[in-house]
């Protein structure tokens, strides 16, 4: 009897800003404006590093796989939402929901992970620079950035391939923008307990580990940087890693905002979202993929030099 409570759904409406059409023509121009902006900005930072000789090192090379990953990340779901704001009929497939969950957190995961290899890197680069060229020699940035992707893609196929086994009831709203992996979690006729402890170990391993590994790492920067005797040299010190904490600051600080803030079960069971979610899960899949670009160009000497010679060659080499 319990089968007549279920449907096997082969779509999910994707909720989104769904009433509110002067907030979707909005969003839609706001939004289209930062994925060109993405992809440019991420696109040049990729070139950048592959072309020029002075930026092939483990530094740029984490950094080159960090903007092909937010390239992806984005790609995966901004064109979708785009149409949706558009579109009467705001569906997407079962099957394509599944897929965008996997990349979606295949993408998440890999950016938490490299994140912790880049702050490693910038740990013995500030506290043994003598001993950097050995120890993050290609033999082993390589398979560290390697591994990033592979822990990713292993994760999100795990949690992916246990959610869509789960049986769904005939309510398939998603009070989402996209397929979010615990916003279809929630329409589940199941016990989910199970999904929620392998979510819990893989955010434990993937997520805080990481994070970890980064307090630990500029925990030891930030020492030798006091050590350092000459304002100059403190200065200099902090240039190389900034970027970078930065960045972790706005991908981290987004993440616990929105995933470890308490919640009320009545929050939790409700089927509509609180605005200020909403707006933080755009900020999340959006602004900060924009502004990594942005804060590695702003602040970094070489890549500033790197772009000022590309142009330079192509343009007045002719």
């Amino acid at each position: 009897m319990e089968w007549e409570n279920q449907t096997i759904l082969v779509e999910f409406f994707l909720k989104g800003l769904s009433g509110y059409p002067k907030l979707e023509l909005l969003f839609f121009v706001l939004i289209l404006i930062m994925y060109v902006v993405i992809l440019l900005g991420n696109g040049t930072l990729i070139l950048i590093s592959v072309l020029d000789s002075h930026l092939h090192t483990p530094m740029y090379f984490f950094l080159g796989n960090l903007s092909f990953l937010d390239i992806c990340y984005t790609t995966t779901s901004i064109p979708s939402m785009l149409v949706s704001f558009l579109s009467e009929r705001k569906t997407i497939s079962f099957s394509g929901c599944a897929v965008q969950m996997f990349l979606g957190l295949a993408m998440g995961t890999t950016e938490c992970v490299l994140l912790g290899m880049m702050a490693f890197d910038r740990y013995v680069a500030i506290c043994n620079p003598l001993r950097y060229p050995v120890i993050m020699s290609k033999d082993s940035y390589v398979p560290m950035a390697t591994g990033s992707w592979f822990a990713g893609v292993i994760n999100s196929a795990v949690q992916t391939a246990f959610v869509v086994q789960l049986p769904f009831c005939r309510n398939n709203v998603i009070n989402h923008f996209s397929c979010e992996i615990l916003a279809v979690m929630k329409l589940a006729c199941a016990d989910i307990s199970g999904n929620e402890f392998i979510m819990l170990v893989a955010t434990t391993l993937f997520t805080l580990l990481p994070l970890l590994l980064i307090v630990i790492s500029y925990s030891l920067i930030i020492s030798s940087i006091l050590k350092i005797r000459t304002s100059e040299g403190r200065s200099k010190a902090f240039s190389i890693c900034s970027a970078h904490l930065t960045v972790v600051i706005i991908f981290y600080g987004t993440i616990l905002f929105m995933y470890m803030k308490p919640k009320s079960k009545e929050t939790l069971n409700s089927d509509d979202l609180d605005a200020t979610d909403k707006l933080i899960s755009m900020f999340y899949g959006v602004m900060t993929p924009m502004m990594n670009p942005l804060i590695y160009s702003l602040r970094n000497k070489d890549v500033k030099e790197a772009v000022k010679h590309l142009f330079s060659r192509r343009f007045f080499s002719k």
